[in-house]
């Protein structure tokens, strides 16, 4: 690295203007307190990355920001907050994670997909109600599917089909009810009693 220029500049109307000058990296570093704001600016060759201080306000003009804490970072604000990106979010956690909201919380997009490489547990201790709706809902799995209401369990539709490829059991400990305007049993082989 060559010679740096150094400037320091005083001004009763604009204030104080530190400036440093790299020719040789093409660089230009700036810090500018006015009596209203503090800016330091870096300005390279293609890219410039600002940080503006005000009594009310800090706002970072980057490229790339990165904090990295060697242990905890905390963001706290006592008003609404916005994170967003114009492209791919992502949040990771190594250990657990906790999503948490005294009022409600609301996910919205096109798809939505949740994968869990063991168990997936959904409760709704409160209202003892757990609502999941859509024009065409299936329930899949690979290999064996219970439904159990530890008090009544009940399926309703305009048409209810039950099928299986193999064998079917319908039992009751109690009274076995099986009612329609029209009834029919068939099999090959059809045992009553």
């Amino acid at each position: 690295m060559g010679t740096l220029v150094c400037t320091i500049e005083l001004d009763k109307q604009a204030g104080v203007t530190v400036k440093v000058e790299n020719a040789d990296g093409k660089i230009t570093q700036t810090i500018v307190m006015d009596g209203t704001a503090i800016t330091i600016t870096v300005k390279g060759e293609s890219d410039t990355s600002t940080i503006t201080q005000k009594a009310d306000s800090v706002v970072i003009k980057c490229k790339k920001f990165e904090v990295d804490a060697t242990e905890t970072i905390t963001m706290k604000s006592t008003k609404a907050s916005t994170y967003q990106s114009d492209d791919t979010m992502t949040l990771k956690s190594t250990k657990d994670m906790s999503l948490t909201s005294d009022a409600d919380i609301k996910a919205s997009a096109m798809n939505i997909k949740g994968d869990a490489k063991t168990e997936v547990a959904l409760t709704g201790a409160n209202t003892q109600k757990l609502s999941l709706a859509s024009a065409g809902a299936t329930l899949s799995s690979t290999s064996q599917l219970s439904l159990e209401g530890k008090a009544q369990a009940s399926m309703k539709g305009g048409m209810v089909e039950v099928k299986a490829t193999g064998m079917l059991n319908a039992e009751a400990s109690g009274v076995a009810t099986l009612k329609g305007s029209l009834t029919n049993v068939q099999g090959s082989l059809v045992n009553l009693g």
